[in-house]
């Protein structure tokens, strides 16, 4: 199967801080990759790095085969790369609709008529339509959950970074955002999730990865990288020894 995305020994550090440390691995075509690490473990430096909000300081990141490495984030983004936010931050004076057609119109460079008939099948397809002409700042946090991952769409992506997006959901809604996540994926859209909430990273992600300190430790089926001993003993405190 096609790579859609290779991170090729990426690095970065702020000074003695590292948060990517010849950081490596692939991402094939529809594929839905799950990632989990303790606080401050570079998972969402890792996002900053792919959507080019930040440079890295060696080593390169490949999406359909082209060298994006050192492209601006608007190009990356009009490629096909597109990400939810940990804390949902959309226009709150705006309408749903208002908000979901910035994205359409600015990150994919829709036309009017096009934008439009996009973004209602967004709106559609994260359960929002029917609150389309609400003002999101009336939102529950579900609703702006939501609202995250609509926005990303409307740019029309061919690689989808969420960044925590089950965080502070009711169990009962998380569920109900996973249902949604995964009819994303039926598109065809590759994903990569970050998350705490593992169950519900696993009801996802085809394959799980480990980063502690920049660096991936562990790699593999879901089930089996988590009874790992070695991630039990980082991610979750478990005493390798005992």
């Amino acid at each position: 199967m096609a790579l859609v995305l290779e991170l090729k020994d990426l690095s970065k550090a702020y000074g003695a801080i590292t948060v990517a440390d010849e950081l490596s691995y692939q991402l094939a075509q529809g594929e839905a990759l799950g990632v989990i690490g303790p606080n401050g473990a570079g998972k969402t430096s890792m996002f900053n790095l792919i959507t080019g909000t930040v440079r890295a300081d060696h080593g390169q990141i490949l999406f359909n085969g082209a060298d994006v490495t050192r492209m601006s984030a608007a190009k990356r983004c009009r490629l096909g790369i597109a990400r939810s936010f940990q804390i949902p931050q959309p226009f709150s004076n705006m309408t749903v609709f208002e908000n979901v057609l910035v994205a359409a119109t600015h990150g994919a460079k829709l036309p009017s008529a096009m934008a439009d008939k996009h973004c209602l099948e967004m709106l559609q397809l994260t359960g929002l339509i029917d609150k389309a002409n609400d003002v999101s700042g009336s939102l529950t946090l579900l609703g702006r959950k939501r609202l995250e991952l609509a926005r990303a769409l409307c740019a029309q992506p061919k690689l989808l970074l969420l960044d925590e997006i089950a965080g502070g959901l009711t169990e009962g809604e998380c569920h109900a955002l996973v249902q949604t996540i995964n009819t994303i994926r039926s598109t065809g859209i590759s994903i990569i999730w970050i998350e705490h909430i593992v169950h519900a990273l696993l009801s996802v992600a085809d394959r799980l990865i480990v980063v502690d300190f920049g660096r991936k430790i562990a790699d593999g089926a879901p089930k089996e990288t988590m009874a790992s001993r070695e991630v039990q003993e980082i991610y979750m405190g478990v005493d390798a020894d005992v």
